[in-house]
């Protein structure tokens, strides 16, 4: 049996950024508005030498006419969509707007992050 088809998509780095994601958490703490952790995220990115893209910009393009444009919190690896959100609890609409993103970005993974409680909730989306 081949055992890398059971392995996750960009496991590895996933499990970097979820690393990185409970260090902010633990010391910022939770429930602040989603800006200070996409920017604490950036600054343990930088801390640890991970790849990053910080709000880059992709055109939203419909039958060929730009209509519109997307920019996520992060890029990372140049492989994962990141999103972070403080928010009750992740939701199918959460997943759906990742499901989006990922469609736009032409990337095969995302991530939403949850700071609102102590302990991270996140989510992996895999287009």
């Amino acid at each position: 049996m081949n055992t890398d088809q059971h392995r996750l998509v960009h496991e590895n780095e996933t499990r970097h950024i979820i690393g990185c994601a409970m260090e902010v958490l633990n010391t910022l703490g939770h429930g602040l508005l989603e800006k200070p952790y996409e920017n604490a995220l950036v600054v343990e990115f930088q801390r640890r030498g991970i790849a990053y893209r910080q709000q880059p910009r992709f055109d939203v393009v419909y039958k060929g006419v730009k209509v519109g444009e997307y920019v996520p919190d992060l890029i990372v690896f140049d492989k994962i969509v990141v999103d972070t959100k403080v928010i009750e609890r992740i939701t199918d609409h959460e997943i759906g707007q990742m499901l989006n993103y990922l469609k736009i970005t032409g990337l095969p993974l995302g991530l939403i992050l949850n700071f609102r409680r102590a302990r991270l909730d996140w989510k992996r989306i895999v287009l």
